[in-house]
C-alpha cells in the first residue's frame, strides 16, 4: 500500500550538506613524447592507497590499459615516491598508502606517431579517518590521428573534465542516463531477473526507485551526548569501588589518623585529602584525553586488537577477584610515595598520601576505572573522561571528609569481613558478563562468527546460576569464610538471578530480550542485497526502506553495525523497516555488462558493487559510505541522508523521523 509523504517546505534545505559527491583526489593525464604521467592531488585528511594492497584490504589503485593501438608498454608503472606503510589495525594487515601528492610514469613504444590510440582507466579508492569513497574507475585517453611533428605536444586531461564524480553533475543528467542504460555488443542477453534490464527498453523496469531524490532535508543536528550521564557513571563506578575490600576497611584508619591530632587541623587534612582523592583522578581523566584526543576512546571501542585486550583484562582480574591470586602494583612505588608523604609537609604530604591509595587500591579499582573510560569516550565528547572521572572521584572522597565531621558514625560503620569478599567475588560474575561484550564488538567487527548470539546467552545464563548459587553458600572460593546462615539480602540477589536466568532463557526461543539488547549480539535479520527486490517487497508489506550502501572493506561501517546497530534502540526500530544492504565494492560479476552515461560520458558496470555505486550517485548524489537513506514505497527520501556518526541517539532519531513522516 502506498502512502503520500507530505513534508512542509520549510523542511527542505541544501540537501549537498548531508549527501554529496566527494572528490578528495583529483587526476590530471599528461603525455609528453613517449612517457605517460598520471598525476593524483590528494586532499589532506585523505590518503590514496597504493598499488600493492593484499587482497582483504581495500581496493588498491591500479591503471589499466585497455585499447593499445600501435603503441606498447615499455617496463613497468612507477612512482614518483615511496608509499607509507603502516599495520591497520582495522584491517589487522600493513597498508601503503599516500598522501599530498603522487605521480605514476609509464613509458611507451609508438609504433606510428602519427597514428595511434591509449585508453583505459584508472581504478582506485580513498579515506579519510571517518569515511572511503566506493572504488572508482576514472577513463583516460590519449590518441594522434593526423601528422604531427617529431615531437607531438604536451597533451593533459583533466580529471574535472572526464570523472565520472565530478561535484557538478546535476539532477537532470543522473535522470536522464537512467534511460541509456544499455548492455555492450558482447553481452546482448535476455535478462528476465527484476533487478536487470530487459531487452525490451533497456530500461529499470522500476524508473521511481532509480529516479533521483528531488525532495531535500536539512542535516540532522550534532549534540554531545550528556554530560549528568557520564557523571552519573562516574558516580556509580566510584560507589563500587568504595564498597572493595581495598577501600573500605581504609576508610576508618585514615580518618582517625587525621583525627588523632586534633579536630580542627584533623578535619583540615581530612578534606585535603578527599580534594586530593579528586585532584588525582581528575587529572588521570585529563591526562587520557591529552594523550589520546577527544575521539580516540570511541575509535578504540570497535578495535577488534583492543576489545581483545579489555576481554583478557577483564578475565585476568575475575579470576583474581575469585581469590586465585592477588594484583598488585610494584611494592617500590607504594613506597616511594610513603616516602614523599613523609618528607614533605601541608597540601603536597597528603597528596602523595592519596597517591598512596590509588597505589593500593589499584587491584579494585583499576579495572573500574578502565571499564569507565572505555564508556565514557565512546560518547566522542571532549570533557567525557574528565566528567567521569569527577564523579568516580567524589563518590571515593566523600566519605572520607564526611566521618571527618562526624567521627561518632565510624562507630556504626559496618566492619570489615567476608561481607567484603562477597562484593568482591559478586563483581568478579559481572566482570565475566561483561567481559563477553568486548568479546562480542570483535567479533562482529571482524566477521569471525565465534560468539553467536545463542552461545553468549547460554554463558551468561551460567553465570547468572553461579553467581545465585554462591549468595546461597552453595560455592565457596578460597577467601571465603564458612558461615552457617544466608541472609535475607543474600537469598534475594540468588533468587534475582535466578529469574534472570530465566528470562535470558527465552532469548533461545526468538525473544528480543529488550532489557540487556544493547550488551548482546543482535538478533538474525533479513536484509535485501538487491534494491528493487527489496523496494518490491516493501511496498508488499506497507513498510518503509532503510537503505545501507556499504562495503567489505568499509572500517567505519563496520564501526557503524558494531557500535550503533546493535543497540536496543535501533534494533526496534529497524524492525519496523525493510532493510537493504548494498555492498559497492563486491566484485560478483553481473550476467551482463552495462553501459550508462554519466556527466555525459560513457560508463561500464561490470560488477554488482559497480551497479550499487551507480545507484548511490546516480540517486542520491553521494559517493561515500557508510551512507544510509530512508525511502518510502515510491523511492523519496524521508529524512536527509545519515553518514558516519556514531552518535545513537542522533541515529534513533533519524530513524524515528522517518518512520513519523512514513506515516503522514
Amino acid at each position: 500500500m502506498k502512502k503520500l509523504i507530505l513534508i512542509p517546505t520549510f523542511l527542505f534545505s541544501i540537501f549537498a550538506l548531508s549527501a554529496q559527491i566527494l572528490e578528495p583526489v583529483k587526476w590530471t593525464f599528461q603525455q609528453s613524447g613517449n612517457t605517460l604521467v598520471f598525476r593524483a592531488n590528494i586532499d589532506n585528511g585523505w590518503h590514496l592507497y597504493g598499488m600493492n594492497i593484499p587482497e582483504d584490504g581495500p581496493k588498491a589503485t591500479n591503471i589499466v590499459f585497455e585499447t593499445l593501438e600501435n603503441v606498447e608498454l615499455s617496463g613497468n608503472i612507477s612512482a614518483s615516491k615511496k608509499t607509507l606503510e603502516k599495520y591497520d589495525n582495522n584491517f589487522l594487515m600493513t597498508l601503503s598508502y599516500y598522501e599530498n601528492s603522487v605521480d605514476f610514469t609509464q613509458k611507451i613504444k609508438l609504433k606510428d606517431k602519427n597514428n595511434y590510440r591509449i585508453a583505459g582507466y584508472v581504478e582506485f579508492m580513498a579515506c579519510n579517518d571517518e569515511m572511503c569513497i566506493a572504488p572508482v574507475q576514472l577513463p583516460f585517453e590519449f590518441a594522434q590521428k593526423t601528422a604531427v611533428s617529431e615531437n607531438p605536444p604536451y597533451q593533459s586531461v583533466d580529471s574535472h573534465q572526464s570523472s565520472v564524480i565530478s561535484r557538478q553533475s546535476s539532477v537532470d543528467s543522473r535522470q536522464s542516463s537512467t534511460d541509456s542504460l544499455l548492455p555492450t555488443d558482447d553481452y546482448r542477453l535476455t535478462i528476465t531477473d527484476d533487478y536487470r534490464l530487459t531487452t525490451d527498453d533497456y530500461r529499470l523496469p522500476t524508473d521511481d526507485f532509480w529516479q533521483p531524490v528531488s525532495k531535500d532535508f536539512g542535516n540532522n543536528d550534532s549534540t554531545n551526548a550528556s554530560l549528568w550521564w557520564v557523571f552519573a557513571m562516574g558516580l556509580l563506578g566510584g560507589l563500587l569501588a568504595l564498597l572493595t575490600p581495598c577501600v573500605w576497611p581504609i576508610i576508618p584508619m585514615t580518618v582517625s589518623f587525621f583525627l588523632k591530632r586534633n579536630d580542627k587541623r584533623g578535619r583540615r587534612d581530612a578534606i585535603y585529602y578527599a580534594l586530593s582523592i579528586v585532584i588525582i583522578y581528575v587529572g588521570l581523566g585529563l591526562l587520557i584525553t591529552a594523550i589520546f584526543g577527544a575521539s580516540a576512546l570511541n575509535d578504540l571501542s570497535t578495535n577488534a586488537i583492543f576489545n581483545i585486550f579489555l576481554f583478557l583484562l577483564l578475565v585476568v582480574f575475575a579470576i583474581s577477584f575469585f581469590g586465585a591470586f592477588e594484583i598488585t602494583l610494584p611494592a617500590s612505588w607504594v613506597n616511594r610515595m610513603d616516602k614523599k608523604a613523609e618528607q614533605t609537609a601541608g597540601f603536597v604530604s597528603i597528596l602523595f598520601m592519596a597517591f598512596t591509595l590509588a597505589l593500593v587500591s589499584f587491584s579494585c579499582t583499576g579495572l573500574i576505572i578502565g571499564f569507565l573510560l572505555v564508556e565514557v569516550g565512546t560518547t566522542g565528547t571532549l570533557l567525557a573522561p574528565a566528567i567521569g572521572m569527577t564523579g568516580f572521584a567524589i563518590a571515593l572522597a566523600v566519605p572520607f571528609g564526611f566521618f571527618a565531621f562526624f567521627p561518632a558514625l565510624l562507630q556504626s560503620m559496618p566492619r570489615s569481613g567476608g561481607w567484603l569478599n562477597r562484593i568482591k567475588v559478586s563483581l568478579a560474575f559481572l566482570e565475566l558478563g561483561f567481559a563477553l561484550k568486548f568479546l562480542s564488538t570483535a567479533d562482529l567487527t571482524q566477521g569471525w562468527g565465534i560468539l553467536p548470539r545463542p552461545l553468549f546467552i547460554g554463558i551468561w545464563i551460567v553465570l547468572a546460576l553461579g553467581w545465585a548459587l554462591y549468595m546461597f553458600g552453595l560455592i565457596r572460593f578460597p577467601h571465603d569464610s564458612k558461615t552457617e546462615t544466608v541472609g535475607w539480602g543474600r537469598r534475594l540477589i540468588a533468587v534475582a538471578s535466578i529469574a534472570f536466568a530465566v528470562y535470558l532463557s527465552t532469548g533461545f526461543w526468538g525473544a528480543p530480550l529488550k532489557a540487556v539488547s544493547a550488551f548482546l549480539p543482535p538478533m538474525p535479520t533479513v536484509h535485501f542485497h538487491d534494491y528493487n527486490d527489496g523496494m518490491k517487497e516493501a511496498a508488499v508489506q506497507g513498510k518503509p526502506v532503510f537503505v545501507d550502501f556499504t562495503g567489505y572493506g568499509c572500517v567505519n561501517c563496520r564501526k557503524m553495525e558494531a557500535a550503533v546497530f546493535t543497540n536496543s534502540d535501533v534494533e526496534k526500530l529497524l524492525s519496523q523497516y525493510i532493510v537493504i544492504s548494498l555492498y559497492v565494492d563486491d566484485r560478483t560479476k553481473l550476467d551482463s555488462v552495462f553501459i550508462t552515461t554519466e556527466n555525459g560520458k560513457p560508463l561500464t558496470l561490470k560488477t554488482v558493487g559497480d551497479k550499487w555505486s551507480y545507484l548511490q550517485r546516480h540517486k542520491f548524489g553521494a559517493n561515500a559510505q557508510p551512507f544510509y537513506t530512508l525511502l518510502d514505497n515510491n523511492g523519496n527520501l524521508l529524512a536527509a541522508p545519515y553518514s558516519f556518526n556514531e552518535n545513537t541517539k542522533e541515529f534513533v532519531e533519524f530513524l524515528k523521523k522517518g518512520i513519523e513522516n512514513y506515516k503522514k
